[in-house]
């Protein structure tokens, strides 16, 4: 979903500018800015942004902030790495406000509730399954990439429906007869777009993969 500005008050856009300055800061430092020296993962990072950014203009909604579009953050999360992940869905968000599609104003709030949110969320999935699930090639396929997609844009419309309430755009019975249950089918789409995108990678590109190990999935299996 593209949230409108006008849909929360100044006191939600200030917070939210203070808290995408922090995230961004905290990205600065932490992302394996030497990956990018390689002219194949800077590519990738590129092609993410660009892919990105055209999935997130097919948006379908009647009103403000009640758009829906597929997310993608559990494939920029597992290929390029959380931090690169995040940095792939800012720099999707920046090339559809640059197109018109989100206000400036409303930058902050979409990046935390777009991009930072679902990226945590869908490292936080990959990081439980490679705890809690055995070690296997069609484990990382099928319950990270195609199941996490899914609980990970589905998440994401939960936390954003919430934002809307708290902020007092729409009322909560709406969301939740009117467009929460779209969440279920958009699911079953992101995970299949992101599934095929990841199961190709790791085909055929496996070491463009950062969540993908060799070591892990497929030696003695």
């Amino acid at each position: 979903m593209n949230l409108a500005s006008s849909l929360f008050p100044a006191t939600w856009h200030w917070g939210m500018l203070v808290l995408s300055v922090f995230i961004l800061s905290k990205l600065l430092v932490r992302a394996p800015w030497r990956r990018l020296q390689n002219g194949s993962q800077l590519n990738l990072l590129l092609g993410f942004i660009v892919g990105l950014m055209l999935l997130w203009s097919m948006r379908a909604g009647v009103k403000p902030g009640l758009s829906l579009h597929m997310l993608g953050a559990m494939a920029a999360t597992l290929v390029l790495g959380p931090w690169l992940g995040l940095l792939a869905l800012a720099g999707a968000l920046t090339g559809i406000t640059l197109n018109g599609a989100v206000e400036w104003s409303a930058w902050p709030i979409n990046f935390i509730l777009m991009a930072a949110i679902p990226v945590a969320v869908a490292h936080l999935i990959q990081r439980a399954i490679e705890r809690w699930l055995p070690a296997h090639f069609f484990i990382f396929i099928f319950v990270t990439g195609f199941a996490g997609a899914a609980l990970t844009v589905m998440f994401q419309g939960l936390t954003a429906s919430a934002a809307l309430v708290a902020a007092g755009a729409y009322p909560a019975d709406y969301l939740l007869t009117e467009y929460l249950p779209y969440f279920l089918l958009l699911g079953f789409a992101e995970a299949w777009i992101s599934g095929a995108v990841v199961t190709l990678l790791v085909v055929y590109r496996p070491d463009w993969v950062a969540g993908f190990d060799d070591n892990r999935y497929l030696i003695n299996k």
